[in-house]
């Protein structure tokens, strides 16, 4: 037998751990003197020691280990999990890494610098939506800020505080005409339809480039341009319909310079 001091020389491991090991029933001694209270270990506990190194190192936690290390078909099934999680741990820190390179190489250009964007998921909603085919984008407006607005008082809708109003447009591709177009405005909860407005649950989306577009929506197509470029140079898919989140307009803002919208376009993330 080895005493703790010993042991704990042979496996390069303080004797604070295995005391520590012993008290919450991790791996015992294998003799206790009655009389000193040393603690004595043997060869035999070599290999669970090992063990339980290695799956420390691994990132188990001790709790983890305690409840695994002896059954096999737990521990297996347990190492199958923790090796999905590192490596979606894996992929995060990838995508950060890519980000900061991109950043960085945006950043060089003053004229581009403006743009910050982010990646953030948007959570599911009830909203109020019109869905129409508009010959023109000017028509938006009057449908969110006359016929939405009134149709909402009429039927007396609790709006979300922040306010939500964003566009879906549900073509793919840009379009000068016949423009497939979803108004929506976040609410409270369901109201029967009327033959105006519906109601619906929108689910979440996990992950979307967010981008804000400070001033007129004349110019809308320098801020895409950008977006769709940062997308396609970080590896990312285009998976869903674009949409423009409105925080700020004529509605609450005098200039159209101090006009704020932020454009939200789902992603497929890529597999480093």
């Amino acid at each position: 037998m080895y005493t703790i001091g010993m042991f704990s020389k042979i496996n390069r491991i303080t004797t604070k751990t295995l005391r520590h090991y012993d008290e919450i029933g991790l791996l015992k001694p294998e003799h206790v003197d009655e009389l000193t209270g040393y603690r004595y270990y043997t060869t035999a506990q070599l290999p669970k020691l090992h063990e339980i190194l290695a799956l420390k190192q691994m990132g188990l936690s001790l709790q983890d280990i305690k409840e695994v290390i002896d059954n096999k078909a737990t521990l297996n099934l347990f190492l199958k999990l923790k090796a999905k999680e590192i490596k979606r741990n894996i992929e995060n820190e990838e995508m950060k890494l890519a980000q900061i390179k991109n950043f960085y190489k945006f950043s060089q250009k003053e004229s581009d610098f403006k743009y910050t964007p982010i990646i953030k998921d948007i959570p599911k909603i009830i909203v109020a939506s019109i869905r129409k085919t508009i010959s023109k984008y000017d028509e938006l407006f009057y449908i969110s800020s006359n016929i939405m607005e009134k149709e909402l008082n009429r039927l007396q809708c609790e709006r979300f505080e922040p306010n939500y109003c964003f566009t879906i447009y549900h073509d793919g591709e840009y379009k000068e005409e016949n423009i497939d177009v979803e108004v929506c405005e976040r609410v409270i909860s369901k109201k029967e339809d009327s033959k105006i407005v519906k109601f619906k649950e929108i689910d979440c989306i996990e992950n979307a480039v967010c981008i804000l577009h400070k001033g007129s929506y004349d110019n809308f197509r320098e801020t895409y341009a950008f977006v769709l470029k940062w997308i396609e140079e970080n590896n990312y898919e285009v998976i869903g319909s674009i949409r423009e989140s409105y925080i700020d307009g004529i509605w609450n803002k005098k200039s159209e310079e101090e006009w704020l919208t932020e454009i939200q376009v789902p992603i497929k993330l890529p597999k480093f």
